[in-house]
């Protein structure tokens, strides 16, 4: 991908912009307000508009800087950092999501730049954080579907939160995923407990043989011990967030293995005895090899 483009939505005229880098004019395409019942369906316009226009990751390096030697942290170590975060720092669930969910957006366009994207979303955190990329990914431009596990009242509460915005700009929620140019993964996260089952076992094996971009851990993956007590994901590649999870380095099912920032702060290793220098000095995203 060479191009860019920025979009815009003229509200009070239907008039959606177009501007190219590089480009010495701007392409309006005029949408006429009486035919844009609302907000919403002006916006959708502007996605689809949008869809045809190649773009890349914001300001994010499409190759994204390699990094190694990268301490891996287990699966109770997480959890501690998450709680540090969240009662000792106030950095809430919420805003660790937005940044989990944004970097996983950034990663699927920069890596496979899809037209059509499936989300598959369990109930809990990892599901929460793919309704945020998907999100990130309608606003521009990609054509998304979710498949969730359970209804938002089953969810997690940031999680439902997610999906209920979803559910408000007008993303298709489906109870069967379709065919796509790229799945993301979020069924379960280091949370798994024994073999898959249910919701989450059936879309676990629907996604075999696809494009899968898993977030944090492939569902399936004992994300300390890397055992597959029943069904995995198989992904292509893996976003993990924070730091890597022991269970997961090297592992056959994660595929290329990318790391997120989502702003803990590297002090807050130091507890674990790891010194870290952050690898987050060049990009937010960093490949682990």
């Amino acid at each position: 991908m060479t191009t860019s483009a920025e979009l815009g939505v003229e509200l009070g005229t239907g008039r959606i912009r177009i501007r190219r880098s590089g480009a010495s004019s701007e392409q309006e395409q005029h949408t006429g307000p009486e035919n844009a019942k609302s907000h919403t369906e002006m916006v959708r316009r502007a996605s689809e508009t949008a869809a045809t226009v190649p773009s890349i990751a914001g300001t994010l390096p499409v190759v994204f800087p390699v990094v190694r030697n990268v301490p891996a942290i287990t699966t109770g170590q997480m959890i501690e950092v998450d709680r540090v975060m969240i009662e000792d720092l106030g950095i809430d669930l919420v805003r660790m999501m937005e940044n989990a969910g944004r970097s996983l957006a950034a990663l699927a366009i920069a890596r496979h730049a899809p037209r059509t994207v499936q989300v598959l979303a369990g109930s809990g955190g990892n599901g929460g954080g793919v309704l945020t990329a998907a999100r990130h990914l309608w606003n521009r431009g990609v054509d998304v579907r979710v498949t969730n596990t359970a209804d938002p009242e089953r969810m997690t509460p940031v999680a439902a939160q997610q999906a209920h915005i979803l559910d408000r700009i007008g993303v298709e929620f489906s109870s069967r995923p379709t065919d796509a140019d790229l799945v993301l993964d979020g069924l379960i996260g280091y949370s798994l407990s024994g073999a898959p089952r249910g919701r989450a076992l059936e879309l676990i094996e629907w996604s075999h043989g696809r494009t899968v971009l898993s977030l944090d851990v492939p569902s399936g993956v004992d994300s300390e011990t890397g055992s597959t007590p029943g069904a995995a994901i198989r992904a292509t590649a893996t976003l993990t967030l924070a730091l890597p999870k022991t269970g997961i380095v090297g592992h056959e099912h994660t595929g290329r293995l990318f790391l997120a920032d989502i702003s803990v702060p590297p002090h807050v290793y130091r507890a674990f005895g790891i010194d870290l220098e952050t690898p987050f000095g060049e990009s937010p995203i960093v490949e682990i090899v």
